[in-house]
């Protein structure tokens, strides 16, 4: 089943989004060791342009965890499907996300890297979502605040369909 996509953010509007979280991220985390930590699958997109954005030397890992599985609403129950190769005793974190809604998978990877020792975790979301949001999670990174509808495209999908669109669209009815 095909389903029309009406665009949001434009390739071009992401990509200078991007340049600007980088520069912000390459100012703060100057001189210090930065893990990236990408949260699959839907990040991942965000996260390869994100990096060749960053000028600084940044280590990359992967989180994969599940909360929606087929639907498109979180369950609010949080599964680890993929835990970090990297150690992060000591390192700075920053988790990336592609969208903060309810606040459930970040307020639970919040803690549970918190609990890997690190120096720092913080967020950077490409899409904040506030008006889903059942729990706070401090984003420090943030690319565009959005209205509470269903995106697909830039890595975000609907059935694991529509991730590879070079835009930020609405699933129309």
């Amino acid at each position: 089943m095909t389903v029309k996509v009406k665009p949001l953010i434009s390739s071009a509007k992401l990509k200078k989004k991007i340049s600007d979280l980088a520069k912000k991220i390459d100012k703060d985390y100057r001189g210090k060791e930065l893990v990236l930590v990408g949260v699959l699958k839907g990040a991942a997109v965000f996260l390869a342009d994100l990096i060749r954005a960053i000028k600084m030397p940044v280590a990359i890992d992967l989180v994969q965890v599940s909360s929606y599985g087929a639907s498109t609403y979180s369950s609010g129950v949080i599964k680890i499907k993929k835990d970090l190769d990297l150690p992060v005793v000591g390192k700075d974190v920053l988790l990336v996300e592609d969208i903060v809604d309810y606040g459930y998978t970040m307020k639970y990877l919040l803690r549970f890297i918190g609990h890997k020792k690190p120096n720092s975790v913080k967020i950077c979301a490409l899409l904040d979502k506030p008006a889903r949001r059942r729990v706070r999670v401090p984003i420090a990174y943030k690319g565009f605040t959005v209205p509470d509808e269903f995106f697909v495209g830039y890595g975000l999908d609907l059935n694991e369909k529509y991730r590879n669109l070079p835009f930020i669209g609405t699933i129309q009815k």
